[in-house]
């Protein structure tokens, strides 16, 4: 295992503090001296730890005609580095009895292992030495090689599958040209064939710097030994100051007209699928929409599936979901699967029917209570894992600036009253505030389709799931 010296300066370190309305979980937030942020949050329940670690760069901060860069870079770093070649890293770490991965968003590119307590030094060398050194590595043959693999991944994933440009072709409607989220992070074809060696050493110079970066490590951990291994292996690594901030992504909260774009394709049955205007992430405004959306189409108790597939049997699929922004108004995306033989304007005259009567009565209590319950679960799930618990650390402290708000984010959404859902659903959930995609069939196909998980197809969007691809290498 290789070293890096030990710096002079001595980390800035916050003690920890218990949040109200956080559990009883804590977290101190330490900066060494080239500027990478660490947080380190103890849980002894099991012998584990977790490493993630978030760079600030996603699709967002491309330019036109370098886009998917920051994918790219996604699978690059599980390429080989200064002393780890090859499928090194995933060799190292399954070896050891850990897992790992990376996934880009428009916002973010994460990584993340989980290992053995035993192994956590291990976990922090390896991605110190791709921080620390990826560029020595770096040569045309292994751009080539990633090339090739994310193209095929964005053949598999998008356009060789049913639905599989609908997200890239919604967010399209739902930016306009030249804002930042207007492409998604897969990219395109011929823009990552344009991406030359040249352009990838400057992105990695700009972006993967850790005065760019937050690392959070959580579990059964010493927090003194681990903030030594984290100087020792980080703390030489020096910043760069090149990084332009990423383009405003403000807009007005509604779009101002219905978009709608009919797509003919070869689709196992018609689909309404659409793209609303929300609040931002990190607003109160949001946690409303997300509760509104999960009252709305979260499940098979939601109104939508109980209106669309139990009452009206129009639809065989049907759900709502949240993809959250920080930089940009986030997205409410409806995903409906027609029944055979059913029009889609049938479907969406039930589905704006009940969207109305949503937003002039609100939720019923018991509504409320149910989605409160979900999304608290939801969280909880998140929180209980310490690799859950480090990604949404690395997540407020990039996004937000402060980790501790990852802490009390149920509190939160409890918190969120009735009206404001409604308030929220009135002033957003409207045909005036959407982009829709029609899918007609071109062929005769099977009647029936399975159900989209509409946060599912944000999530797709972010991983490249590098785990399977690396080791296929």
């Amino acid at each position: 295992m290789g070293t890096a010296p030990l710096r002079g300066d001595t980390p800035q370190t916050q003690q920890a503090t218990t949040q109200a309305g956080s559990g009883g979980l804590t977290a101190t937030e330490h900066r060494l001296g080239n500027g990478l942020r660490v947080i380190l949050s103890e849980d002894h329940l099991t012998p584990v730890a977790a490493v993630c670690l978030w760079y600030d760069v996603g699709s967002r901060h491309e330019v036109a005609g370098r886009t998917g860069l920051a994918h790219l870079f996604e699978h690059l770093m599980f390429q080989g580095s200064g002393q780890v070649t090859g499928n090194g890293h995933f060799e190292l770490v399954q070896g050891a009895g850990g897992s790992l991965n990376g996934t880009t968003s428009f916002e973010r590119t994460n990584y993340f292992e989980t290992m053995p307590a035993h192994q956590l030094e291990l976990a922090l060398w390896l991605e110190a030495d791709r921080m620390g050194s990826l560029l020595d590595a770096l040569d045309l043959q292994s751009l080539d090689n990633q090339r090739d693999v994310v193209k095929n991944e964005r053949r598999q994933r998008y356009d060789n599958v049913p639905y599989g440009t609908a997200f890239e072709k919604l967010t399209a409607m739902a930016y306009p040209d030249s804002h930042p989220y207007h492409h998604t992070p897969i990219g395109s074809m011929a823009d990552l064939d344009a991406a030359s060696l040249e352009d990838c050493q400057n992105f990695f110079r700009t972006y993967y710097a850790p005065n760019n970066a937050v690392l959070a490590v959580v579990g059964d951990i010493d927090p003194e030994q681990t903030l030594a291994w984290v100087e020792k292996y980080f703390g030489s690594i020096p910043a760069h100051d090149g990084k332009q901030p990423p383009r405003d992504g403000s807009l007005p909260e509604a779009m101002g007209a219905e978009q709608r774009t009919v797509v003919e394709e070869e689709v196992p049955s018609r689909a309404l699928m659409s793209a609303y205007r929300l609040p931002e992430d990190g607003t109160r405004e949001a946690d409303a929409a997300d509760l509104a959306l999960t009252v709305l189409g979260g499940g098979e108790s939601s109104r939508l599936y109980n209106r669309l597939i139990r009452r009206d049997r129009s639809a065989v699929a049907a759900g709502f979901g949240m993809l959250r922004l920080a930089g940009a108004p986030s997205l409410g995306w409806l995903d409906v699967k027609a029944s055979a033989g059913v029009e889609v304007p049938a479907i969406e005259a039930a589905v704006d029917e009940e969207l109305a009567r949503f937003a002039e009565e609100g939720p019923t209590p018991e509504e409320m209570e149910r989605a409160q319950a979900q999304v608290e679960r939801e969280w909880l799930d998140r929180l209980a894992t310490v690799g859950g618990r480090a990604d949404e650390l690395c997540r407020y402290a990039v996004l937000f600036g402060d980790p501790q708000l990852a802490l009390t984010a149920v509190s939160r959404l409890l918190s969120v009253t009735p009206q404001e859902v409604r308030d929220v659903a009135r002033a957003r959930l409207r045909p005036d505030n959407r982009a829709s995609l029609v899918y007609e069939p071109t062929a005769k196909t099977a009647p029936d389709a399975e159900q989209t998980d509409v946060e599912d197809l944000a999530q797709e969007e972010a991983q490249g799931d590098v785990q399977e691809e690396g080791a296929a290498q």
